[in-house]
């Protein structure tokens, strides 16, 4: 079944064939309901389609919906972890040899968290990437 328009009084869905491809944004609730009532509406009453995959459709939706949320709070719940690990290496002091082979020492001044990892800052400006090879005291 194509759906061509469905128009309410908050916003406009427009279709041309019955897949669909998300934004980035995703699916809300609303959009899945104002979807499925466009179904309802342009439906052959004579051929009704089966009531079970409104509702499996609307299970997966749900599904997806909690596993995103479950996603952002497991996301917060790291970002905090590093960052009380982040704060307990300030003030230590740590030794480690880079890729020369040359050894370093020095006392821990800062640390930045970013996506690639955690970098501490030595007093003396050096940066280093924490993670194995790495020795506190």
């Amino acid at each position: 079944m194509n759906v061509n328009s469905v128009t309410n009084a908050n916003s406009t869905v427009n279709s041309t064939t019955t897949t669909s491809s998300s934004s980035s944004s995703g699916v809300d609730y609303n959009m899945f309901l104002q979807l499925l009532i466009a179904e309802m509406k342009n439906q052959d009453p004579t051929n009704p389609m089966d009531t079970s995959q409104y509702m499996s459709q609307f299970a997966q939706l749900s599904t997806v919906e909690q596993a995103t949320n479950t996603n952002k709070k497991l996301d917060a719940l790291l970002s905090s972890q590093s960052l009380t690990q982040a704060d307990g290496l300030i003030g230590r002091t740590v030794s480690f040899t880079d890729a020369t082979g040359a050894t370093f020492s020095g006392k821990i001044a800062s640390v930045s968290i970013n996506n690639d990892g955690s970098i501490a800052t030595l007093e003396d400006g050096t940066k280093v990437a924490v993670g194995p090879g790495l020795t506190l005291s």
